[in-house]
């Protein structure tokens, strides 16, 4: 595109400005149409494993619910409370918002369809989805509120216990691919298996992983039965309890969106992100693109499944998980991970 605009006159400067503008368009705005359509989609999973209806009133067949939504906490006052920090209080939603989407830079769609291919993609996308759980904790301390304040400690704590896991899981996915690039880590999933199962990304050594990296995606994003920041029985609403009109739903679009991405990953990652389910040369008339959507959209059900049907764990049982189950079962395997390469691929240890 940037040679496209060049041709039309422009700078090189000017020409790779607004390539990179249109394209940073092109992911955002859809992302924000396909988070206001998960949250339907995800009231509707909801509401058909508790036998009711869900959205049905606006529009056809309650498609229009999240708009409607939308424009009536636009169309709210926001209150900010008289002894919260009124800066850091209006910056805290901005932040989980803004970290929500720049992760997008670096997520391929199918080959060459990515906004910045860069060698460290797995790497940006560990630090800077780590940035989230500021915006969390700003808000708890802004609020000056005791709810939001216990929030943001248990937001800390949970962050810190399951990004170790995560950062152990993601070795052995790098150790396997021998690089960081995702699009690398994707191409490298053809023929996965370990010469048993002839699947795309179906790798018989990493499914455990997969399994550690899907859980943990969860507690991530503050999701069920890891939903103790929110804790309505406990703390109201968390983080959010003080907060309201867009302010509120700009952290409610930081969520979903940080969903969006962790299905994206569970994709990418451990299934073959826009490879086909089998090496079946018919299935390669349909676009990666959309394996990709296929993929996350099916994670997204399971996260709502989960969501549905799973109580919400005590906060020792989701200590316990992280640090004694996760992190011990994610170190056992960059070791096996490590091992299987070294007598398979690199020919066993030097004599």
């Amino acid at each position: 595109m940037t040679a496209l605009f060049e041709h039309w006159g422009a700078t090189h400067e000017w020409a790779w400005f607004f390539s990179m503008l249109i394209g940073i368009l092109v992911i955002a705005l859809p992302l924000m149409l396909a988070v206001a359509m998960i949250i339907y989609a995800e009231r509707k999973i909801w509401a058909a494993m508790a036998l009711r209806r869900g959205p049905n009133v606006v529009g056809p067949w309650g498609l229009l619910q999240s708009f409607a939504d939308g424009l009536k906490v636009f169309l709210k006052e926001t209150i900010i409370p008289t002894s919260a920090n009124k800066g850091l209080f209006l910056i805290a939603p901005i932040v989980t918002f803004t970290v929500a989407l720049i992760v997008w830079a670096v997520v391929p769609f199918q080959a060459g369809v990515v906004l910045a291919d860069v060698n460290v993609g797995l790497l940006y996308i560990l630090a800077a989805s780590s940035l989230g759980v500021y915006g969390v904790i700003v808000a708890g301390w802004a609020s000056n509120s005791k709810y939001p304040f216990f929030s943001a400690l248990r937001a800390a704590a949970q962050m810190v216990s399951y990004e170790v896991s995560i950062g152990f899981v993601l070795i052995t996915v790098v150790l396997y691919a021998g690089t960081f690039n995702l699009s690398a880590i994707v191409l490298q999933q053809k023929g996965f298996g370990l010469g048993i199962v002839n699947g795309f990304g179906f790798n018989l050594l990493l499914f455990p992983m997969w399994v550690v990296f899907f859980i943990s995606s969860m507690a991530e994003t503050f999701r069920t039965p890891f939903d103790l920041v929110e804790a309505e029985s406990e703390l109201v609403a968390g983080h959010q309890t003080e907060y309201s009109s867009m302010s509120f739903a700009l952290f409610w679009l930081g969520e979903y969106a940080n969903v969006i991405l962790m299905c994206a990953l569970n994709a990418l990652l451990f299934w073959g992100g826009w490879l086909p389910p089998v090496d079946w040369a018919p299935l390669y008339i349909i676009p990666g693109i959309i394996w990709l959507l296929i993929k996350m959209s099916l994670f997204f059900f399971m996260f709502g499944w989960v969501k549905a049907t799973v109580p919400r764990y005590r906060y020792d049982q989701l200590m316990r998980l992280g640090w004694k189950i996760f992190l011990p079962l994610s170190l056992l395997f960059v070791v096996l991970t490590s091992g299987w390469l070294m007598l398979t691929r690199y020919g066993g240890p030097a004599v």
